[in-house]
């Protein structure tokens, strides 16, 4: 299976990320904010580092780039469709390592929330 991130992930459209952010559930893995619902389609994703945080681009683009290879590495386990935001919250650029344990600890509460609710 090969690990990519092709445009078909990629959570895009106004409405779209508006509906996900007026209904969706929210958590804190730091150094993320992760909202997320559920959907019959395949799992797409938003990246996103806040301008008022990282005035320079060259910050938010080193951060975007880490989110995105954590989530493209550790995505394969998604089995079921959802719409994801990955907002990254912290004031310092923290290292990749970091990064990817937020997007790991993400993805296990996502599941373990989705589990809770299909059987209660």
């Amino acid at each position: 299976m090969r690990n990519t991130f092709p445009k078909s992930e990629k959570l895009c459209g106004k409405e779209a990320i508006a509906a996900l952010y007026r209904t969706g559930r929210r958590f804190t893995a730091w150094p993320l904010r992760v909202t997320w619902q559920t959907t019959e389609d395949t799992t797409r994703v938003l990246i996103w580092a806040p301008k008022s945080l990282f005035r320079h681009a060259v910050d938010r683009n080193l951060l975007r780039r880490r989110m995105r290879e954590a989530w493209r590495l550790n995505s394969r386990d998604m089995k079921q469709g959802y719409d994801i935001a990955f907002n990254y919250i912290d004031k310092a650029v923290q290292p990749y390592q970091v990064i990817e344990k937020g997007i790991q600890k993400a993805l296990r509460r996502i599941a373990e929330e989705q589990r809770k609710d299909n059987n209660g």
